[in-house]
């Protein structure tokens, strides 16, 4: 038995958005077909008629789940060394504090729309909600140490939690710049290649980040004094982070989050020495930890490949791609259907689940979500309907 859905506009994304059009679709939600308004008055069934906008489900692709435990108990606006400082103290919870918080943090992505998720981890205990969830999870394990001495143990420690996570999808990527030698970026990249993953980093967060690569000044020195860490043998590079980092991911396909300082220099060099990368910009989490947002008019601009992301519960006050769209839009003035690209599609190819999700086309399974918008595609409420 098909259901019809029509509402006052569609957007398919893969095409031009619909007035008054429709949507059918079976009882496994997969699309059957997409009438426009004319195709729908030869039609002789029953319309599910709604105000408002139909949208495929969104994709999530910078999470940590395991941070959910943790909501509210940062300060905001700290600049990211202070942030992170206060993440390593707060961390710790009892086990069954983290795992309510992580099943209601689920639970809320789903009620928002949210169909796929690129997660955060470091530990192996979100895989059984990953595994009843029904949001799609690919878990990316964090690797950490800027250690040179230590990559190798490092990376076998990353490894073993990765193969604890199967059959779920997973990859051993790393952190940050900051947190990783070149050692150990060598073996990710190497892992990488051999079992063709793609991967995530948290790319230039913060201004500190370039200046200590630029010449070993800035905040992040105080968090390496308050970790107890003995940098002395790194010297800089006297490039920013990302012109330091990025050579070391020669090929596969990887994530850059965040990206709140990135300009023109480091796209420019980003474009001539890597040709598979992906932008994820987290705009609540940028206010809530730098109070400041990445130059999205140049990314669009330098037609950036973009995928949005809600990062943690420590970082932001709702996990909800559409809150973080409208953000965007009135802050950046970014355009409703470009948001909508980098919400769905482009999420979706990242996570190679462009072939089921992404956008409303017959024989895809992409979950269907009501929103509210204005005649001049302004985003109305963060509030999410699922329909499909």
């Amino acid at each position: 038995m098909l259901k019809y859905f029509s509402a006052d506009w569609i957007f398919p994304v893969s095409s031009p958005p619909l007035r008054n059009g429709a949507i059918s679709v079976d009882e496994r939600g997969e699309i059957v077909g997409v009438f426009n308004a004319e195709q729908i008055s030869e039609l002789n069934v029953t319309l599910h008629k709604y105000t408002g906008a139909i949208v495929p489900g969104f994709i999530n692709t910078h999470c940590h789940l395991e941070l959910s435990h943790m909501i509210g108990q940062i300060p905001e606006q700290t600049g990211l060394a202070k942030f992170v400082q206060s993440v390593i103290k707060n961390r710790s919870a009892e086990a069954e504090q983290i795992e309510i918080s992580m099943q209601n943090a689920d639970q809320q992505m789903f009620d928002n729309g949210i169909v796929a998720v690129g997660d955060i981890s470091n530990q192996i205990t979100s895989k059984e909600i990953k595994q009843q969830s029904k949001i799609y999870y690919h878990t990316f394990i964090e690797a950490l140490s800027f250690n040179p001495e230590r990559a190798s143990a490092t990376m076998n420690y990353a490894n073993d939690i990765k193969n604890q996570f199967s059959p779920l999808a997973a990859s051993v990527v790393a952190h940050a710049p900051y947190s990783v030698s070149p050692e150990l970026f060598t073996l990710i990249n190497e892992a990488a290649e051999k079992d063709n993953a793609f991967l995530s980093i948290h790319n230039q967060e913060t201004t500190d980040e370039n200046l200590f690569f630029e010449n070993k000044s800035g905040g992040f020195l105080d968090l390496y004094k308050f970790l107890g860490l003995d940098i002395s043998f790194f010297e800089p590079s006297g490039k920013t982070s990302l012109q330091t980092w990025l050579p070391y991911i020669t090929k596969q396909k990887i994530l850059l989050v965040h990206n709140t300082v990135s300009n023109e220099d480091d796209i420019t060099f980003a474009k001539r020495n890597h040709n598979n990368l992906y932008w994820c910009l987290c705009p609540q989490a940028n206010l809530y930890i730098e109070n400041s947002l990445p130059n999205v008019d140049l990314f669009i601009r330098e037609n950036l490949k973009i995928t949005l992301g809600t990062d943690s519960l420590a970082s932001n006050h709702q996990l909800n791609i559409l809150a973080e769209m409208k953000t965007l839009q009135e802050q950046k003035k970014v355009a409703f259907e470009k948001l909508l690209q980098w919400s769905t599609i482009n999420g979706a190819e990242f996570l190679g689940l462009d072939i089921q999700l992404g956008t409303i086309e017959p024989g895809k399974k992409p979950g269907l979500n009501l929103i509210q918008l204005s005649e001049e595609f302004i985003i109305q409420s963060d509030q999410v309907i699922k329909l499909a």
